[in-house]
Parts: structure tokens; sequence; C-alpha cells
């Protein structure tokens, strides 16, 4: 039987062998996939994925995966809204292969419905803009003639003077003339290019004309004041009408050429007035018709997008999740003699009989006689790393997890962290005001879980969401330690009376001491007169920086029993000899004693003594630089224990040092001598030699197995059993060196490190005072009247929202980060080993929470 999967360890884990049959396999996987406690391994790694078996339906999938996509870009370009998967009810019931057949069918009619009806509403859509550009044009091509015929005699002079002499004998009055009795353009010789042409490039456009054509042109422009959409970008462009006059048909076509590289659009339009109106009705009948074919075009399209959005997430879901079972399909082998699929996984050992059971449903509802086999397989490769979790645990274990993945089988330091990182971040937070903030706003995110849950949330706020139960403890912890420090918003309470009393008779400007009342003492927390006091920061930083290295210490030392509970769990006593006892010992004689003379210090009453207290950190020092010599006595006998504690600390270092190394290398040297291999040497015994090793396992490395029912052993065809290097003495000598010098000099830098409990503490307290003096404390000091309400309700508004902004929201990820790497680096490395590989399950809840379809 398995040990019951806890917190404390990674579950037990189980490397099993599949043998499924061929007609079964995607319900198969498709189940496991339901369940997500199987880790596939790939029995494949050198085919690539064209060569694969099931390579053909996942390019199938593909495609329909494609016009899914195509569908939902469609419905975003038509601001059509999908339905939402969580409306959904059976989107995870795995769906038939005839299903599947049905939906890709379905989905390439489709495909070319939409595509048929986008290009025909596109088309429409450019003729229409054609048509629109084309009116604009006849609208201002009239002002632009009458401007041309008024100014010939201009024009004329003008093209004199370049010898391109543009009229000739123009008549002013004439029977072929236009209705001022001017003649048509047509008899002057003279001809015009008419079109739009982006505003952005009208500048250039004049130009590049000028340059060209030597000012031979006579040019009419406006702006048109509508913008006009671009079809095939869907984005609105500002264009101006244009019309050129020159002379010979040379010239009109280099301004065609120059007009069309720039992007314009060129129409035809009629210089007599008469046929304009003509052009300009039939225009306008055009883009009526045109309108009316437009409408219905796109209502046809929006009703088939609007019935293909009502199902497109589901549709969706079931591509990705089948798509992800011919993957998962592609690692397995295939026996062509049995027709028989054969996988390796990993999955906890719990979770077998669940796994059992779920492929025996497979089994019954297929209705065949062969049933799936599941064989465990013994191996002495390392297993991955699974930490059962819940909504509560685990925020905690990702903290864990960012710093590295535990050791399969070694105690997983997140169980303390659900304890220790809240509680130190509220060291350093502590206000029972802001802590109450924190608390109210990680239940409100679980009160309202389940739809936040299907909310799509921007990246800050999904992760507060996701770690609502580390806010919740953060809160709860922050009020505990703002009632033990006696704030709220910098103020205190005064619920308890005070230990101290005030002199009656107090003079201005006059130094006032108080006295203790007797000796009854403030029932919790901290005195609230202190608050009052002008000596408070000295009384408060002295209490909070020893407190602060009592609470490392304790860290410390509980990370550092975790160190004999993983040697003790893999085994290994020459860890719990070579590194924890020695290690244990050299830190208690040193910080250990600090933390006993610090608790001590406070437990005597130097005043009834008539004696100042002495100084722990010159002790601390002077202990190391001048033992046996203590100038200020805490106690007597110091001078002895502490020469004492000084020479075991220094007796445990060449311990550390040579222990372990030397002890592995006589191991090693007796192993050999008594005829064993070494870790390192390759058995040359092929795997199918039918004797095996001791423990049933087959030789060279090949476990043997048995079926379950059958008396029938099997080899496993590749288990990749983790080849070990050879025993290194010189190697294994510098890696205790490093680790010594770590240990010993990161026990002084560790307990170090802790003061910034205390640092930050501070500075939260001391910035949340000058907050409340600086906003709405100001304000309760006017005198009363409208003006003193109208202050108050203004600075309540500033000190809140500061408040929410600075000290909760900075402070607090300020505080968050400390407390982060106090786990990380003060206390993990006291006893982790981090070197654990992921479980990864094939799981289709771990598919759609990566991959979101909405």
């Amino acid at each position: 039987m398995a040990p019951r999967d806890t917190f404390f360890r990674s579950s037990d884990m189980s490397l099993t062998q599949l043998y499924i049959a061929n007609e079964i396999g995607r319900e198969v996987v498709s189940a496991l996939g339901e369940l997500g406690q199987v880790e596939f391994r790939d029995l494949n790694p050198d085919t690539n994925a064209f060569q694969r078996t099931f390579t053909k339906e996942i390019r199938r999938l593909d495609n329909v995966e494609r016009q899914l996509r195509y569908f939902h870009s469609q419905m975003d370009k038509a601001s059509i809204p999908m339905r939402s998967s969580s409306e959904f009810s059976d989107t995870l019931a795995a769906p038939l292969a005839s299903e599947i057949d049905e939906l890709a069918e379905r989905s390439e009619s489709l495909e070319q419905r939409i595509a048929s009806l986008n290009d025909s509403y596109e088309t429409l859509k450019k003729r229409e803009v054609e048509l629109t550009e084309w009116r604009w044009v006849l609208r201002e091509a009239g002002g632009f003639f009458d401007r041309a015929h008024s100014h010939t005699e201009e024009i004329r002079q003008s093209f004199d003077n370049d010898e391109a002499p543009l009229l000739r004998d123009v008549e002013h009055q004439g029977p072929n003339g236009d209705a001022q009795g001017q003649q048509s353009f047509l008899e002057m010789n003279i001809g015009f290019v008419a079109g739009v042409i982006p505003r952005d490039r009208i500048g250039a456009f004049e130009r590049i004309l000028w340059r060209t054509l030597r000012g031979n042109l006579y040019m009419n422009q406006s702006e048109i004041p509508e913008a006009i959409i671009d079809p095939s970008t869907n984005e609105e462009s500002h264009k101006n009408v244009f019309v050129i006059f020159a002379h010979g048909k040379s010239i009109i076509a280099k301004i065609r050429k120059i007009s069309e590289s720039l992007g314009a659009s060129l129409y035809n339009v009629d210089e007599n007035s008469e046929l304009r109106r003509d052009q300009i009705h039939e225009v306008n009948t055009r883009l009526s018709d045109v309108g009316n074919v437009l409408r219905n075009t796109k209502n046809t399209l929006d009703a088939e997008l609007t019935q293909i959005a009502r199902s497109l997430a589901a549709w969706m879901i079931i591509v990705k999740k089948e798509k992800a079972v011919y993957d998962t399909l592609n690692k397995f082998s295939y026996d062509q003699a049995r027709k028989t699929l054969i996988a390796e996984a990993w999955c906890p050992t719990n979770s077998l009989a669940l796994i059992k059971s779920t492929l025996q449903d497979v089994n019954d509802r297929a209705g065949l006689s062969v049933p799936t086999i599941v064989n465990q397989i013994r191996t002495n490769k390392t297993p991955p790393t699974y930490m059962r979790t819940n909504k509560f645990t685990e925020a905690f274990q990702t903290i864990v997890n960012a710093y590295g993945i535990p050791k399969y089988s070694e105690v997983n330091p997140g169980l303390y962290t659900v304890v220790t990182f809240p509680f130190l971040f509220a060291v350093m937070f502590g206000d029972f005001g802001h802590g109450t903030l924190m608390f109210l706003a990680a239940s409100a995110m679980i009160f309202w879980e389940r739809k936040l849950q299907k909310t799509k949330l921007d990246e800050l706020t999904y992760m507060a969401f996701y770690g609502r139960y580390i806010m919740l403890m953060m809160g709860i912890f922050s009020m505990y330690t703002g009632l033990i420090y006696n704030d709220i918003f910098s103020k205190s309470f005064t619920i308890f009376s005070s230990a101290w009393k005030w002199p009656e008779d107090i003079q201005q400007g006059q130094t006032v001491n108080a006295a203790l009342k007797g000796s009854d003492r403030y029932p919790f927390g901290l005195d609230w007169n202190w608050h009052g006091a002008e000596n408070s920061l000295l009384f408060t930083n002295s209490l909070k920086m020893k407190m602060s290295i009592v609470l490392g210490w304790s860290h410390m030392t509980y990370a550092l029993c975790l160190q004999y509970v993983n040697a003790r769990h893999f085994k290994s006593k020459v860890d719990i000899f070579g590194n924890f006892i020695p290690g244990m010992i050299f830190f208690q004689s040193i910080f250990g004693y600090l933390v006993l003379t610090i608790l001590y210090k406070w437990s005597v009453d130097w005043d009834a003594r008539g004696q100042s207290p002495p100084g722990l950190l010159n002790m601390l020092i002077f202990m190391f630089l001048n033992p046996g010599t203590v100038e200020e006595q805490l106690y007597p006998g110091q001078a002895g224990v502490q020469v004492v504690l000084l020479l075991l600390a220094v007796i445990q270092v060449p311990i550390m040092l040579f222990f372990k190394p030397f002890y592995l290398r006589w191991e090693h040297n007796r192993a050999r001598a008594l005829g064993y291999r070494g870790l390192g040497e390759q058995s040359r015994v092929s795997a199918l030699e039918d004797d095996g090793d001791l423990d049933g396992r087959a030789p060279g490395g090949r476990d043997s197995l048995a079926s379950d029912g059958e008396g029938v052993a099997m080899i496993a065809q590749d288990i990749g059993d983790e080849e070990h290097e050879e025993f290194d003495f010189s190697e294994i000598m510098i890696h205790q060196v490093i680790h010594t010098i770590e240990f010993c000099l990161n026990c002084i830098s560790h307990t170090a490190s802790y003061l910034r409990l205390w640092a930050l503490s501070l500075a939260h307290q001391q910035l949340s005072i000058v907050l409340w003096d600086m906003t709405i404390g100001g304000a309760f000091k006017q005198e009363s009247g409208t003006m003193r309400v109208l202050m108050i309700v203004v600075t309540f508004y500033l000190w809140f929202t500061l408040t929410i902004a600075i000290l909760c929201v900075m402070e607090g990820t300020s505080a968050m980060l400390h407390s982060l790497r106090l786990h990380w680096v003060e206390a993990m490395s006291k006893h982790f080993m981090g070197e654990g590989l992921p479980f990864s399950p094939f799981s289709f809840k771990t598919l759609l929470e990566e991959e979101p379809v909405d």
C-alpha cells in the first residue's frame, strides 16, 4: 500500500505500462485526459512529427482549428459576441469519432459559405466606396470646370511664357460653347484627369507633377469632408478630389501614371454640365442599388455568424481536446502483431485504482472482451514531483515552485510557508487598520470567487485573485501584529488602562518622566502610552530589533531540523553526522546563545538591581575578538560559557569539512574490495538473459513486469534508468568545502538579514504617521466650523486613497517580496534540495486553463 498523500511530501509515484486495444486508444486517452492524473512518456523520441502514426488526423484537426479561428476573426470584425464556454455543461464530454467527422464537414461547408458572403460583401463595399468617390468627383468637378473656363486667358498666357501654348484662337463666344458661351476643352485641345487621392499624399503629388511637367498644368483640388472607410483594412482615410488640365495626350498619360503610382483613383467625368447631371443621377441610382444589396449581404452574413457564435466555443474546446488526444497517441508505440498500443506513464500510486476503474468503464462502453492492462514497473529513474494541492494551498506551493521544484519525496517547504510567509509579512506590515483593508479585499475576492473565475481579468487583478488566500492570511496576521504593536492607521487602541502614569503637576517646557503604577502590566501588546513618549522610537526599535533576531533564529532552526528529516527519509546517515549535527551545534553555539541572552535580558529587572543592562552586540563581537573577557557581565560565569561555546563551534568546522568526503571514500573502497562494481560501471549483461538480480529487476538496467492475474513476465522496452557517474573524491571534497564555507558565513549573514523585519516595520509605522499628520490629522486641528468639516471630507478622501495606493499596495508588495526572500534564501537553503522534476499530467483542465477559448 502506498502512503497517504499529504502536503508534507510529494505523492508516491509509479511508472506504469499500459496495453491498450487499438480500437479504443482514442477513448482511453480522452478518459485519462479528463482524469488528469497521468503523465505519458514519449516512446518515439527519434521519430519526427511527420513520421508519427496519427499525423494525418492532427493535420485534419489543424485545418478545422484554422477554420474555427477564421470564424472567430469574422465575428470580432462584425462585433458579434461569442457564447462563453462556461455556459456549456457537456463540452468536456468526449465526442464520438463520427461527431468529429460531422464537425469537420460542417466547418468546411460553413467556411465556404462565410468566405463567399465575405468576398461578396467586400466586393460590394469596394464598389460602394468607388461610387461614393465618383460622386464626390462629379460634385466638385462642376466648380473646377467653371473656374477653368473663367481662367482660360490666364492659362494661355502662362503656357505661352513656357513656350508650350495650350490655347490658340480661343473665342469667348461660339455656337459650340457651354452655357456661358465658352468653347469646350476638347475644341481647345486641352485634356484633363479627375480622381481622388489620399490627403497625406497631396503635397508629394503636386511636387512630382510640377517637376515632371515643368509647370505645364492647371490643377484644382478640394477636400472631401467625410472620412472614407477602406473595406480591405477597415480603417478610415481622408481624401481630396482633384482635376488636372494639361495639353497633349502624352502629358495626360504621364499624369495618369503618376496619379496611379501614388494610390489615386481616377474617374470618368464629362465636361458638359448636362451630361454631368446625368452621371450624378446614374451614380446615385447605382449607390442605392449597391446599398440595398450590401445590407442584405451584411444581414445574411451576421445571421450566419450569430448562429455559429452559439456553438463556436464548444467546437473550439472539442477540437483542442481532440488534437491533444492525438498528440498523446503519437507518444505511444504500436505492436503490429497484437494490434495494441503500448504506453508508459507516471501516475500517483494512490490514483492507480481510479485509473484502472476508468479504463474498465471505457472497455465496458466499447464492449471489448480484451481488457486494458496496467502494469507497474520497478525502476531507479527519479519520478516527477507531484504535490496534491487545493485552492487554499495552491498559491503557497506556487511560491515554492517559483524557486525550485522539490526533489521527489523530500520535505515540502510549502507546508510551513502557509504560516510563516504571511506571519513574517505581518511582522513588517503590522497595522490593524491596513490588515483589515487587506482582509476585506481578500474576503471579497473569495466571496465572489466563482463569478471572478468566469470573468476575464487583467494581469495585475488576476495575480491578486490567484493569491487571494495568501492575502487573506496576510490580512489576518497583520491584524494580529497590529494589536501587538497597538497600531491602527498610526493611532493606538486605548481599550485597557495604561500601566504608566504621568505626574499631575506638569509645567510647560518641563521634561516629564512617567512611572509604573505598580506590579500590573499592560495585558496584551504594547502599552498605548508609549505612542506619546519622546523615547518611543528608542523603545520600539530595541524591541523590534531583538524580536527580529528571535524570529529569525526560530525560523532557521525549524528549517535546519528539516535537514535531519530529509536525511533520515533518504537513509543518509552521513548527512546526519556530517552535516546536520555539526551544523546545528555551530548555529546554536553562537546564535542560539545570542537568543538565550536576549530572553534572559528581558526577564531581568535591571532597575531593581541598580544596574544598566549590558549591550548584547558588543558581547557577541568580543566573544570572537577577545574570548574569555567580558566587559559588562550579564550573568555569573559568562566568560567561561562563551569560551566553551566558541570552541564547540570551531570544532564543528573541520567535522563538516572532512567527515562526509572521507566517509564516502571509505565506503566506496570497502565496496570495491568486496567485489561490487562501481556506480559508474555499466553492466554488460544482456536484458534478454533469464537470470535477474536480487530485487527482481532484469539485468542491464531493464525491469521485469508481470501482468495482473498472469504469471508471464515481460520486459519493458526502455525505462531510461539514470546513469551514475564514477566516484570522484576530489569533486565531493570541493563540494563539501563550498557547502561548509557557505553554511558558516550564511549563519551570520542570514541572521542579520532578519533585521529587515525591524527596518520595514519601522518604515511602515513612520510612513503611516506622516501620512496621517499631513492629511486628515491636520484637518482635525482646524477650528470648528464649515471650513473644518470641508477640510475633513477632502483630506479623508486624500488620506484613504494614499493609504490604499502607498501603504497597502506599494508597502504591502515590498513587505511581501522581503518575506519571499527570507523563505527562499534564509530558510529553504538550510534543507531544500530543489532538484525535482515537475509532474505534468495530460489534463484537459490544465490545457484549457493555459489556452483559454474565450
